[in-house]
């Protein structure tokens, strides 16, 4: 089949643009996560009847679009804390968004590829959407942050089925219902894909394989959620608090507030402390100093929990010899009631740019964009806090983003997840929300409560059933305290982990094989 292509015009940027803003409004600050299930559709029409190279590129603006609407908070944390020129933060949030952007071009181009009639496009498109949210979650050092199934999260029913298969079952059902959706709207206009008309009939049942697939999720849903209430009604609990001291990041490494830093956070404990909570969280790196290096500051801590009578989570670097001399961790304490040093977690990813340089023996000129942390090093995955009967599992802020470290720590046994983190960075940008739901999707992957205590917010506590509560403020100095439940059995993404994904890579990378092979053989 020769199929007669268009070039690239003003009304087909215009598409691709849309898409790129609609998909960037389904997600937290404007949270409109229904907008989701048709943000591709403007980008589905212009990829109609273009080359393979043009659809690359209209991917790649809408990519673009997409992740600058999305990422444009970097230039914030990097002009603010890292004093960098607004024009140097801003091109490299456009470099960056350039990265993300080729996924998208790379989703585009391979559809018109791939999908040369209608039925395959339709198998494609949601294969290899996931597929590539796959391969983004461990290329250059990975990056999971705002996947298309991360704009679900408010709709609770839906995201049960994370559990299953990750989040890349999520956005596989979207991409899904956004291609029936598009091929109804061909049929009823008249319209074809790739020179093919598109026949009522076969319109109409990939709405209805779509709609299947949703209404199955759903129902899945509905029961597993009714399944994990009552298990977590059912399961031993443990009384947590957590303390957000608000500490302004211009204050947080300056030695002059090293001592008014440390003593908020032990007055917030001492406010919880009435209420006798068998643990308190306190935030990423929340004492100002290396806990258990400096001695005077450090016995300082320790009074404070020993007052809270109450064991404790902290945030805190640290400091240790190794055989190529003085090594750096960003790690978290946990400390019994008496004060006791019992175990230690060092945070096992860190950022790039930002707590080390990737690739810095190929690339020594290139240096750290946050000037305000160290170089660490890092630990390893699936750490655990054993204390009183529970295994504990910390997620050290960037952490959290990756389901595998989450994974790794409920295969050691954790019952229980925590995240520590500083989204000081952000300001009133919408990356803490944006940040916030990662944890919904660690939880409900797992099926284990999560604790989160930040420095500025947003702190709270997460159902295993993906429910946020009992949340704080931006911005304010605040303490929560909650019940939480502790299960013990493991989901079958814990198990099986990302098998869904690498099943629609392997399946994409095969239909790519065939393809090929299919035009060296003259035939499509």
């Amino acid at each position: 089949m020769t199929m007669t292509t268009r070039p690239i015009d003003r009304s087909k940027l215009f598409l691709s643009l849309l898409s790129g803003v609609l998909m960037t409004a389904a997600f937290p600050r404007t949270g409109w996560f229904w907008v989701a299930w048709a943000a591709l559709i403007p980008l589905l029409l212009a990829l109609r009847d273009i080359s393979v190279k043009d659809g690359f590129r209209l991917g790649w603006l809408c990519g673009l679009i997409h992740a600058v609407g999305l990422l444009y908070w970097l230039s914030h944390t990097m002009s603010t804390y890292g004093h960098l020129p607004v024009y140097l933060t801003v091109s490299v949030l456009l470099l960056f968004s350039t990265y993300i952007g080729l996924y998208t071009a790379i989703f585009s181009m391979l559809i018109i590829y791939l999908g040369r009639t209608p039925i395959r496009t339709l198998i494609t498109a949601p294969l290899l959407w996931a597929a590539l949210e796959y391969l983004r979650s461990f290329a250059l050092t990975g990056f999971t942050w705002g996947y298309l199934g991360h704009s679900q999260s408010a709709w609770l029913t839906l995201i049960q089925s994370a559990d299953l298969w990750g989040v890349y079952g999520l956005s596989a059902i979207i991409v899904l219902f956004n291609v029936a959706l598009f091929f109804l709207i061909l049929s009823r206009t008249g319209k074809a894909w790739q020179g093919l008309p598109i026949p009522n009939s076969l319109a109409w049942r990939g709405m209805i394989l779509a709609a299947l697939c949703l209404s199955l999720t759903l129902t899945y849903g509905h029961i597993r959620l009714k399944q994990i209430e009552r298990l977590s009604a059912d399961a031993p609990k443990l009384t947590a608090g957590l303390a957000q001291g608000n500490i302004p990041q211009a204050e947080k490494w300056d030695p002059a507030f090293q001592i008014t830093s440390t003593k908020k956070y032990i007055q917030l404990s001492s406010q919880l402390g009435p209420e006798k909570p068998d643990l308190i969280v306190w935030p990423e790196t929340a004492t100002p100093f290396y806990l258990f290096h400096n001695q005077a500051l450090t016995r300082m801590v320790q009074r404070g929990v020993q007052k809270s009578g109450s064991a404790h989570i902290i945030g805190s670097p640290a400091v240790r010899k190794n055989d190529e001399g003085i090594a750096y961790y960003n790690s978290a304490y946990l400390l019994d009631p008496q004060g006791t040093l019992v175990a230690r977690y060092d945070k096992a990813h860190l950022v790039p740019f930002g707590e080390y340089v990737p690739f810095k023996k190929w690339l020594p000129f290139i240096g750290k964009i946050v000037a305000q942390v160290g170089d660490f090093h890092a630990g390893p995955p699936g750490g655990i806090l054993e204390y009183n009967g529970h295994r504990i599992g910390p997620l050290i802020c960037y952490d959290g983003i990756f389901p595998v470290l989450a994974r790794a720590a409920v295969n050691n046994g954790a019952d229980l997840l925590v995240n520590l983190t500083n989204d000081a960075w952000y300001g009133r940008t919408s990356a803490p929300y944006q940040h916030l739901v990662q944890y919904v999707f660690r939880a409900v992957e797992t099926r284990r409560s999560l604790i989160r205590a930040t420095n500025t917010g947003i702190s709270g506590f997460i159902q295993p059933t993906g429910q946020i509560e009992n949340t704080t403020h931006l911005f304010e100095s605040a303490t929560r305290i909650q019940t939480v439940a502790c299960l013990k059995n493991r989901s079958i993404y814990v198990r099986v982990g990302d098998t869904f994904a690498m099943l629609c890579l392997a399946v994409v990378v095969g239909l790519g094989l065939r393809q090929r092979f299919r035009r060296k053989q003259g035939t499509t």
